[in-house]
């Protein structure tokens, strides 16, 4: 990867949201205004619009909240925490460090290049917009044991979004939030391991909190974020309440499975009691939904029959 120091001072200068000329950041970075453009290009590939005015400079649409190292940290006695500025995916550098890692560690960065969702999707993250986060867990039980376990990371996220203002977030099966019927968050939970053997989780999060409107190929469903929703979350305060509450949601999960978290589930479930459609490939399955089982599964009702739906090619979508 190319330096990004200088890139990553400009957007340290520029985060209060006010006018800097061209020379005040020559000055400051030792380097021509030319130099400065080149750099002011690079933040604009990371998805930060910056606006340059004749006269005034450069800045931002508004402040930004950068994440701080020092107070996540100092927040978080156990487990570590590697706060990243620039990065390929925060799950796979986890992933390439799984052997080092103890259950509860985790990264968080402002920025992701090659950030995953579910089913291969590219994940659209920008720049200190939103939170992009991902923990290691190791579950000695194996891979079967990890049923469920996606529905709990939901519930987690929810509950936290809800105690910190956002109280109109929701769940959908099996692993988004919602806010308003539109997706604020996504879950994707990695697993490796044999049966028989431990399994390690990597359990990634990508939290909408102040993105700008992508190109129009990128994202493919109705989205939101919450500045639009006039809600103003700290990007530190989230990081450490959900690192904290998913370590102990995980270890009630090791010790008691999904059971204890289906009315949880139910109190944040969005289409709860509400008509729609599950794709299945190319095959729509019309019902309402009634929750899920104790295994996770999402349970339909059918014609007046309550039927169970599992597996990964599933998506819901309110009819």
């Amino acid at each position: 990867m190319k330096d990004i120091t200088v890139p990553l001072r400009l957007i340290s200068i520029l985060s209060n949201g006010e006018f800097h000329s061209g020379e005040q950041l020559g000055t400051e970075l030792g380097m021509s205004r030319a130099a400065i453009n080149k750099h002011i290009q690079t933040v604009r590939d990371w998805g930060l619009d910056i606006f340059t005015v004749p006269g005034k400079g450069y800045r931002l649409p508004a402040s930004i909240q950068l994440l701080d190292s020092d107070k996540i940290l100092a927040a978080l006695p156990e487990g570590n925490v590697d706060v990243l500025p620039v990065i390929d995916s925060t799950n796979q550098y986890l992933q390439d460090r799984i052997h080092e890692l103890n259950s509860g560690d985790a990264c968080v960065a402002e920025y992701q290049q090659e950030g995953r969702g579910r089913r291969g999707r590219r994940w659209f993250s920008p720049f200190g917009s939103n939170l992009y986060l991902s923990m290691y867990w190791k579950l000695d039980q194996g891979p079967a044991a990890a049923m469920g376990l996606s529905l709990v990371i939901g519930i987690v996220m929810g509950e936290v979004m809800q105690h910190l203002g956002a109280e109109d977030v929701r769940v959908k099966w099996p692993n988004d939030l919602y806010l308003k019927d539109r997706k604020l968050a996504g879950i994707l939970v990695e697993l490796t391991g044999k049966t028989g053997d431990a399994a390690h989780l990597v359990i990634g999060a990508g939290i909408n909190l102040r993105m700008r409107e992508p190109a129009a190929d990128v994202i493919n469903q109705g989205w939101i974020n919450l500045q639009e929703a006039g809600i103003d979350i700290d990007r530190n305060e989230l990081t450490v309440t959900l690192l904290k509450e998913l370590r102990g949601a995980l270890r009630k999960f090791e010790q008691e499975g999904l059971a204890s978290f289906i009315p949880r589930w139910r109190n944040l479930d969005n289409f709860l009691d509400r008509p729609v459609k599950l794709l299945i490939g190319d095959k729509e399955i019309h019902g309402i939904e009634r929750g899920i089982d104790q295994q996770g599964a999402l349970l339909l009702e059918i014609d007046g029959e309550i039927k169970t739906f599992i597996g990964g090619e599933i998506s819901l979508r309110g009819r």
